[in-house]
């Protein structure tokens, strides 16, 4: 499938995923409470993706990891909530890609990616919180999407309850969005119309 027909395909189904949670159109901002109304996150369980999108639109898609120890909420689970969760704070503001951070401060020291014997939070930090019942005690659990040096894992469940990204689109990531910003996390995929569908609307 060539780059611009993976686009479109994403374009629909992104348009579906936000109909179904009333984020389209607008009256997307009366679900937001201040800060960042433009850009939403679309987080798939199935897929280990991250869909951008900016006012309706997707902008980009990135390869991800969440838990390794499934879904939910429970605190000690080091699982990853589902639902609406919103970006709380953001941390990491000029660090040097490959930064390790240790209780959301930078210890000064840089890694590389997939240093061996590594895992610690790197590059930047996008604390989330949660706004509804089933992901309530993500901000107090220290849910992130976050930079990991273990890229190679990156595509499959590999976190204990984070979002985990490589470090160059973690800070790309951090450049595009605000405080405030929406992150869907969701159990299936994100292409969830079929191809045939979206060909056949373009």
């Amino acid at each position: 499938m060539t780059g611009i027909h993976t686009l479109r395909v994403l374009f629909f189904a992104s348009l579906s995923l936000l109909a179904a949670v009333g984020l389209t159109g607008c009256g997307s901002n009366s679900f937001t409470f201040g800060g960042d109304t433009r850009n939403k996150m679309i987080v798939s369980v199935r897929d280990q993706k991250m869909l951008l999108v900016r006012d309706g639109t997707p902008v980009k898609s990135y390869k991800i990891s969440t838990s390794k120890f499934g879904i939910g909420d429970r605190p000690g689970s080091n699982c990853t909530p589902l639902g609406r969760l919103q970006v709380a704070k953001k941390i990491g503001d000029n660090a040097a890609i490959g930064s390790v951070f240790k209780s959301r401060r930078p210890t000064g020291e840089v890694i590389k990616p997939n240093a061996p014997g590594r895992d610690p939070v790197v590059t930047r930090i996008l604390w989330l919180t949660g706004k509804e019942s089933r992901n309530q005690n993500a901000f107090r659990r220290t849910i992130y999407i976050h930079g990991t040096p273990e890229e190679r894992r990156l595509g499959s469940p590999a976190s204990y309850g984070c979002i985990r990204m490589g470090s160059r689109d973690v800070a790309d990531l951090y450049g595009r969005i605000g405080t405030g910003a929406d992150v869907f996390v969701i159990r299936g995929s994100i292409q969830t119309k079929s191809e045939n569908q979206a060909s056949a609307s373009l």
